[in-house]
């Protein structure tokens, strides 16, 4: 089959669709390959990924996409033909380099996501600062355009959420820079710690660590399909024939649905602690945000023979829960956090960028609602010398205009 070459092709011009929804349906695994490949045969056009992707400012790289079967399953197989061998890129390198790259917010923010996760899994592994951690395999080029290609994809498709199944394993070991590893390896294990998963005696990766990197950086929840009209379904090939399933990862693509039926699963932790500052609980409250929970918040308290106290507490994704946990014992010298598991039925919303003052503020939109992100306006404000709710007042105006969207509510 022929592939397509589409380095060269002129971008679309059509409208944004409306936020969508995306689930991974990881049966088989998932590669990074396999992810871009889902979202390209569900839709998302290739001149359009491939505008995108040149704001990595990197030649040498050409994105080759082909209908083949797997399985009796038609599907697209991606190829990233590049014109680099051999070169070991660190992870400061790779961040900087998307970063200061010319690309869309929210796919630079998820692009950005992945490869720290990435980052501190393997310095985790190999018991150095991530700052000194060396990317073989995922330090390639063609691992580059994997990874920002399917954040791209996803940004064409306008997903606003992504959620994913379990994600199966194969069994076996498998050559590395670093030598045999098992099958799962190791950074892919780590990767999924919190994440549902399940193993197979199929004598192959079926998940890589790039691909374990995008589902555990992308993903809103784990579980079933989420409440959603499918509107597409696309299927990524692997690499291989498999004898017993079809070797593809399966994107389903639609609009979300609200449905008290079928929440998401978030996990509460709660410690209590009695001897920590009220400067210590603050930056804890932002390490437990910047390690992925949805929110955080501190409580007063009395305890045990009348002392006051305080329960620190996350929302964060089964996940994240791990992670989450370790911060708040670290930053609280807690002897301990206890879990919870909820559901929870968050809206769908967007986040978008606007200029005030030609600096850039977030908003969050949902339907019937925008909100402001307060530290981007403060920060504006805090520029400019002007007062806070006029560049709030401006941010919302201005996301309004080309919508013609009035009378949306203060948030």
């Amino acid at each position: 089959m022929d592939g397509l070459d589409v380095n060269d092709a002129e971008p679309s011009q059509e409208a944004a669709p409306p936020p969508a929804v995306a689930w991974f349906n990881c049966f088989c695994g998932v590669a990074g390959d396999m992810a871009l490949g889902a979202l390209i045969d569900a839709g998302a056009a290739v001149e359009e990924v491939c505008e995108i992707l040149e704001g990595l400012e990197v030649p040498g790289w050409e994105l080759v996409v082909s209908p083949t079967l797997r399985g009796g399953i038609a599907a697209s197989d991606v190829t990233v033909r590049v014109s680099e061998s051999g070169v070991v890129r660190t992870a400061t390198h790779i961040l900087g380099l998307i970063g200061d790259a010319e690309l869309p917010e929210r796919a630079r923010r998820r692009s950005l996501a992945v490869f720290r996760a990435l980052a501190t899994v393997e310095a985790k592994l190999h018991g150095r600062p991530v700052e000194q951690v060396h990317f073989h395999e995922v330090g390639g080029l063609d691992a580059i355009v994997d990874i920002v290609g399917t954040c791209a994809a996803l940004e064409v498709l306008n997903v606003a959420e992504v959620h994913v199944s379990p994600i199966a394993q194969g069994q076996g070991m498998i050559r590395t820079a670093h030598g045999h590893l098992p099958i799962p390896a190791p950074a892919t294990v780590e990767l999924l710690r919190g994440a549902p998963t399940f193993g197979t005696e199929v004598p192959a990766e079926l998940t890589t660590p790039t691909g374990a990197a995008l589902m555990a950086a992308l993903a809103a929840g784990f579980g079933p399909m989420p409440p959603m009209t499918v509107t597409a379904v696309g299927y990524g090939a692997g690499d291989r024939e498999l004898q017993d399933r079809p070797n593809v990862t399966q994107a389903v693509i639609g609009r979300p649905e609200a449905a008290l039926s079928a929440g998401q699963e978030v996990q509460l932790l709660e410690t209590n602690v009695d001897d920590v500052t009220g400067e210590t609980l603050a930056y804890t409250i932002q390490a437990l945000l910047r390690a992925g929970a949805h929110d955080a918040w501190i409580t007063p308290v009395v305890m045990k023979k009348g002392r006051p106290a305080h329960v620190v507490s996350a929302l964060v994704d089964p996940a994240a829960a791990a992670a989450a946990a370790d911060v708040m014992l670290a930053e609280t010298g807690s002897l301990g956090v206890r879990a919870t598991t909820l559901q929870r039925w968050p809206r769908a919303r967007e986040q978008v960028e606007v200029r005030v003052e030609d600096l850039p503020v977030r908003l969050k939109v949902a339907p019937g609602r925008v909100k402001v992100e307060h530290d981007d306006a403060a920060e504006v404000a805090a520029v400019t010398g002007r007062p806070l709710r006029e560049v709030i007042e401006e941010a919302r105006e201005a996301w309004q205009r080309p919508h013609a969207a009035p009378d949306i509510p203060e948030a």
